[in-house]
């Protein structure tokens, strides 16, 4: 029997990820749908033939679902965990978890309160060339150096909430960023050390305070360190991760991960360009699978505590202009 589950939050990235995810599941079913625009709201109830809701509150009182997809507004996020923990109802969470270590604290503590089993959103843990990299890593000697990028050009990198610190919690490092950081934490553990300089310089007179563009520096007590540059403004679209040790390097982009020898020749590697549509189902279907006692929560609040740390850290680094050891924002 399938899962029941709703969506609350019908933007980009529900569209683009979390129903075609739910339509492919096999232990997964949409009921409903909830936005506060009665446009989008209406698109999506007449497609996909489910009842819709303008609150969230609502959804959970007539639908009653076993879990929902919750991708709205950094800002509203913490009041729809606290409506969906008060009825017991589990939540797939799009990341940011939260936009500060507190909220992550007390945000884990209300799911806990209420039963609730809460996992945020990493499609890259579920796609095959993500998960391929550790064991490339384990080839390449003694890792010594990271280069990450992750930009993107938007005509207004400040438009809307994101572009506003108080409802977004930061700029590009809490959001796409999130990606990034959550790769640094997946190989590599928490650094003992982070800075980060940023600026909203992209768009003069934009009328936002959200960093556009960002760069982070990283080390760690092996040794390893390196660093990550994010922009909403830089193009071309990019996302790599290279990570040279003493015997080659991995490199790793958008539906492809190479080991390199030395000289940069290539020794392996992996391309599965259909990955993306099917990790946001084999997310969906291994969250099922966690409520029904089959799998580790291996993405819930307690883990991303340390994402909150790490992202916190970096804008404490840039009030005071030095590196920052995250375990302290824990």
């Amino acid at each position: 029997m399938k899962r029941r589950s709703a969506v609350i939050g019908l933007g980009h990235q529900t569209l683009e990820d979390h129903l075609p995810g739910l339509l492919g599941s096999t232990r997964a079913e949409l009921v409903a749908v909830c936005d506060i625009d009665p446009n989008a709201l209406r698109a999506q109830q007449e497609a996909h033939r489910v009842p819709g809701f303008a609150k969230a509150t609502d959804l959970l009182d007539a639908v009653k679902p076993d879990f929902v997809i919750v991708a709205v507004p950094h800002h509203a996020g913490r009041a729809v965990i606290e409506e969906c923990a008060s009825r017991g109802v589990h939540v797939l969470k799009e990341k940011p978890f939260a936009t500060s270590p507190q909220e992550a604290r007390e945000l884990a503590a209300i799911c806990e309160a209420g039963g609730a089993e809460l996992m945020v959103t990493l499609q890259r843990r579920f796609n095959p060339i993500y998960i391929s990299v550790v064991q490339f890593l384990d080839q390449i000697g003694t890792p010594f150096l990271i280069d990450g990028q992750y930009t993107f050009h938007t005509d207004d990198p400040g438009a809307g909430w994101r572009g506003d610190v108080k409802q977004a919690g930061g700029g590009c490092i809490i959001d796409m960023g999130y990606h990034l950081v959550d790769l640094l934490l997946w190989y590599f553990g928490m650094p003992n050390r982070v800075m980060a300089d940023f600026s909203t310089a992209a768009l003069p007179g934009g009328g936002y305070d959200a960093e556009d563009t960002a760069v982070i520096q990283v080390g760690y007590d092996s040794d390893l360190y390196g660093t990550v540059l994010l922009s909403r403004w830089m193009a071309p679209k990019t996302e790599r991760l290279h990570v040279v040790g003493t015997q080659g390097s991995v490199l790793l982009t958008k539906g492809r991960v190479q080991r390199l020898a030395l000289d940069g020749s290539v020794v392996e590697e992996l391309t599965r360009p259909q990955a993306p549509a099917s990790a946001a189902t084999a997310q969906i279907d291994y969250f099922c699978r966690v409520l029904d006692g089959e799998r580790p929560n291996t993405s819930g609040p307690r883990q991303h505590l340390a994402h909150a740390a790490f992202i916190a850290s970096c804008y404490r680094s840039k009030t005071t202009g030095h590196y920052i050891n995250p375990e302290e924002m824990l």
